[in-house]
């Protein structure tokens, strides 16, 4: 079995030293952190772009690789469009095969019901001129020849891509380093340095650096890092397992999920295997804290997740896990590098069953690789895309809730025309951060 490409004996790529100062500092080196230094660099600001571990090293690349329009919640659509474009922009500005191909998303729907929600999302798609369609039984018996599995019918978007991520994310820091950033790993940001009220600086465990602008990228530890500094955001995290199996045979090129099985097709000639709607739930302090907001969610879909009791040991909502630190003292980004939670190996052993069953003239479908990573996610189940009203001169990018890898480009050059007051080019009204705190309706997305 091959171990996960990062963790904490990865070596270093980025070593520093950090600068001195920087016009932005951005705290968080997933896709969203490394494509928002990105487009700052090429604003023509001073970037630093400090992660506590590696690069890419939690869920950016631990993610299935879906760059997907379909099922979006219509407010994430045109970002997501933009994103689009933006991949295949920056996927030529690298001598690196990140694995981008439009190979198309597709949903298969078991019965009638099913069917029905993706029905009722179509409309969606097709305001934006997106080439979604819905699939008849045949139609979705004629694109999947080798599966044993009838199906009442799909939805499918063939405009829709993927790529690899644990390439991608890579590929995409290294061209913000030729932008200019100064991307510095291992080096966490232990808090915000504020002066008169706002934002004068940030304090590392190497020191710190003067700026008047930070931007919070930092995936399913934002929530912890904000409330030392008194901001509470209601974002909790879910596990999630994946599988990566080992060469089969082309049995669909693009990307697709069924009740119990989603899959893509690696460039490496294997799967990548997941399944939709079976995530694991570590209770903790937060989610007590955050059950309010979320009673819309759990109403909609009380068994959507596995309950367990307990986060292990250095997880950001571990029962254990300090809240409150000074910037002297070490602080939970550095007791935990990289958030590298154990998958749960039965759901694995189903996940290869279920494959296996729904493709019976598959070779034996042996698995090379596991990996689980930790889901950031909000009540509404859309990210929060804003300034902290709390603390100026800091920006948030939060709660991509499974969504950031495809979004990641485009999401990115929305946040850094956040920082510096550029034309953002889309309505932001859904993402805004005082929607938890104005008395506003949690609005849940589409559930396709």
């Amino acid at each position: 079995m091959n171990p996960f490409p990062f963790n904490v004996v990865t070596p270093i790529t980025y070593r520093g030293p950090a600068p001195d100062r920087a016009d932005v500092v951005v705290i968080g080196g997933g896709i969203i952190g490394v494509c928002t230094a990105l487009f700052l660099a090429r604003g023509g600001h001073s970037v630093a772009l400090l992660e506590k571990g590696r690069i890419a090293a939690e869920q950016s690349s631990r993610n299935w690789g879906w760059i997907r329009q379909q099922g979006r919640d219509p407010d994430e659509i045109p970002i997501m469009m933009e994103a689009r474009h933006l991949w295949r922009e920056l996927a030529g500005e690298t001598d690196i095969d990140i694995g981008l191909r439009q190979q198309g998303v597709t949903y298969l729907a078991k019965d009638a019901r099913a069917l029905g929600r993706y029905e009722a999302w179509l409309p969606h798609a097709h305001a934006h001129g997106i080439d979604s369609r819905i699939l008849s039984s045949d139609e979705t018996a004629e694109m999947f020849p080798d599966c044993a599995q009838r199906f009442a019918g799909a939805l499918t978007t063939p405009s829709d891509m993927q790529a690899e991520p644990t390439v991608a994310v890579p590929a995409l820091a290294a061209i913000a380093a030729r932008a200019g950033v100064a991307i510095v790993e291992n080096c966490a940001v232990r808090m915000l340095d504020i002066a008169a009220g706002r934002v004068a600086g940030v304090i590392t465990e190497n020191g710190r650096i003067r700026t008047t602008q930070v931007v919070l990228a930092a995936g399913a530890w934002s929530s912890l890092f904000l409330r030392n500094h008194g901001v509470t955001l209601p974002q909790l995290s879910v596990r999630e397992n994946v599988a990566a199996t080992g060469p089969l045979p082309d049995i669909h090129a693009g990307a697709a999920a069924s009740q119990k099985v989603a899959f893509r097709r690696r460039k490496d000639g294997g799967y990548t295997l997941a399944r939709r709607g079976a995530s694991d739930f570590f209770v903790g302090p937060d989610a007590f804290r955050s059950l309010p907001k979320y009673l819309s969610q759990l109403r909609a879909d009380p068994f959507g997740q596995r309950l367990l009791p307990a986060a292990p040991k250095g997880f950001p909502d571990a029962w254990t896990t300090r809240r409150h630190w000074t910037g002297d003292e070490r602080t939970p980004f550095e007791d935990m590098r990289i958030l590298n939670p154990t998958p749960n190996m039965r759901e694995i052993n189903h996940l290869s069953g279920d494959f296996a069953e729904m493709f019976p003239a598959l070779p034996p479908v042996t698995i090379k690789s596991v990996w689980a990573g930790m889901i950031d996610t909000m009540p509404d189940i859309v990210p929060v895309v804003d300034v902290c009203a709390q603390l100026p001169g800091l920006t948030i990018g939060m709660g991509m809730s499974g969504h950031g890898f495809g979004i990641g480009p485009a999401m990115g050059r929305v946040l850094a025309a956040l920082v510096t007051g550029d034309a953002v080019g889309h309505d932001l009204t859904r993402f805004r951060a005082t929607r938890f705190t104005d008395g506003s309706a949690m609005r849940l997305g589409p559930n396709v």
